[in-house]
């Protein structure tokens, strides 16, 4: 048996491939780029769901009256309601009444809190009585009023009398003064006789002439 020595293979050559940028991005620039996707909308829970440690649904009936800003209004209501009495008191009633309903457990919650022998009846009762004491005051106004009213009138009615008196007074005086005046006048007017006008001497000397033959 001859030994046969083993030929050499044939060194394997590689040809480099080039790859253009438009085969692996067709129509590159004349396509615009594609838009980014919108990031993820974290959605903060109610305060509801915050507070009971729950998942927050999109159909959560407490979320649109208990926001994540405000937790001590769910926390006083569900301190003395409960959970699931709000949620079931809320699901009984329609959606336009919802809103005074949650105000209106927050501040009978919170009356209760403050006062939980009377709880919001108690502030009915003070409310009802400071009422009452202002329209007290309110009345007692309205007649002091009345009373001045009166006052003032029966002053005007004084005052119209005394002037009547005073003119009924003064008319009889006017008259007596009007009379003396007229009196004064006719003293005044009278004249004396024309033969007693002269002045005393010439009236000795006429009476002296007159004497004379008697005593010669």
């Amino acid at each position: 048996m001859e030994y046969m020595e083993p030929t050499p293979a044939a060194p394997l050559t590689t040809t480099p491939t080039t790859c253009s940028s438009q085969s692996l991005f067709p129509n590159s620039s004349n396509s615009p780029p594609s838009p980014l996707p919108p990031p993820p909308v974290v959605s903060s829970p109610c305060a509801a769901c915050k507070i009971l440690r729950r998942r927050c649904a999109d159909t959560c009936v407490l979320a649109p009256y208990f926001p994540p800003t405000e937790p001590a209004k769910f926390a006083i209501a569900h301190r003395v309601f409960g959970a699931s009495n709000i949620i079931k008191f809320l699901q009984e009633i329609p959606e336009d009444q919802r809103s005074d309903a949650v105000s209106s457990m927050v501040y009978e919650a919170s009356a209760r809190i403050r006062d939980p022998v009377y709880g919001c009846a108690g502030a009915i009762c003070h409310l009802q009585r400071q009422v009452d004491e202002l329209q007290a005051q309110i009345a007692k106004a309205q007649a002091e009023v009345v009373n001045m009213q009166l006052q003032h009138a029966n002053v005007g009615a004084l005052l119209c009398m005394e002037m009547g008196q005073l003119q009924s007074s003064t008319q009889p005086n006017s008259q007596q003064s009007q009379s003396v005046f007229d009196d004064d006048t006719f003293v005044t007017s009278y004249r004396q006789p024309s033969f007693m006008e002269d002045d005393g001497d010439s009236n000795s000397n006429s009476l002296g002439s007159l004497w004379e033959p008697l005593w010669s």
